[in-house]
């Protein structure tokens, strides 16, 4: 299958490619940047909305990964502007330009967050509750709404609610394990935030399963069926790396660092089940989330 790829050099992007690859498909690239010819990536805009329209053609499968990163600073009127539109609008000249296209792709699939959710406390979300409230609540509404342009031609779209993605290779975890390998983690305002995450390789296979299996439509909780506390993560990380887990962020401090984006990032939480993949029978490889860690830290856990 000939599968076009946004955001293919971030986290998630970089392992799809690699296992696309691996599976015979043949991946193009879609880039902010002017690519060589024949580099095998085609260059656009997302928030100009610019794109060879004539390059799309002959894609039978997209997947839309790019957006700003949101968790990198704090959210001022301008950094939550250009979240809001790398992602929403982004995702709505993409679609628009595949819906204009002779031949659309048979399937689409967008990235979305567990952020839709907003902050529940304990309860149990599946793919049938409600969103939430909070910018990144509405973030995810308006983000998911933008791939309405490719729906209507008949494309079929998946849309996948992420939870943190643990990864060896970045994300959270590598920015967590600086202070807990100094014996400097804890727990994060309460604790009794709940943290749907899942392994970098499970949501990698969510999304090939997508591709190519047409029983998947519609939104998809990419999250492992275990999600934990802060606390839980905290001590089971700190287990694994034989630290201490004795230096707490309290939430005045987290506020005052991170401003709103510690309201809705460390200091909210969603206790989010993957009801839809547990419906298809998906076989999670890393279910659990000491198996996960373990997994991404071996080689570098102290003695």
């Amino acid at each position: 299958m000939n599968v076009l790829v946004s955001g293919s050099s971030g986290l998630i992007g970089s392992a799809l490619v690699s296992l696309l690859e691996e599976r015979k498909h043949r991946v193009i690239r879609l880039v902010r940047t002017s690519p060589p010819n024949g580099s095998g990536a085609i260059a656009w805009d997302p928030v100009a909305g610019t794109v060879e329209k004539t390059r799309l053609e002959g894609m039978d499968a997209v997947v839309h990964l790019a957006g700003e990163n949101i968790a990198t600073r704090r959210w001022t009127k301008n950094r939550k502007a250009r979240i809001w539109d790398s992602r929403v609008k982004g995702t709505h000249h993409l679609c628009r330009a595949l819906a204009q296209l002779s031949h659309p792709p048979r399937v689409l699939i967008s990235a979305s967050a567990v952020g839709y959710y907003g902050n529940r406390g304990d309860e149990i979300l599946d793919e049938s509750s409600a969103s939430g409230s909070g910018f990144l609540a509405e973030l995810c509404r308006y983000w998911e709404a933008a791939t309405r342009p490719a729906a209507e031609v008949g494309v079929r779209v998946v849309l996948l609610r992420f939870g943190v993605v643990f990864s060896p290779a970045g994300g959270a975890l590598a920015k967590m394990l600086p202070p807990f390998r100094l014996g400097l983690g804890g727990v994060i305002g309460s604790g009794n935030q709940f943290c749907s995450w899942i392994a970098i390789e499970d949501a990698v296979e969510i999304i090939r399963q997508a591709i190519e299996d047409e029983r998947f439509q519609g939104p998809v909780n990419a999250v492992s069926p275990h999600p934990v506390t802060n606390r839980e993560l905290t001590k089971t990380l700190g287990r694994l790396l034989h630290r201490p887990t004795i230096c707490p962020l309290p939430a005045f401090v987290a506020r005052a660092a991170f401003g709103k984006l510690a309201d809705e990032l460390l200091l909210a939480g969603a206790r989010v089940r993957p009801a839809y993949l547990q419906k298809m029978g998906f076989p999670f490889r890393y279910p659990d989330l000491e198996s996960a860690l373990r997994r991404h830290l071996a080689g570098r856990i102290s003695p």
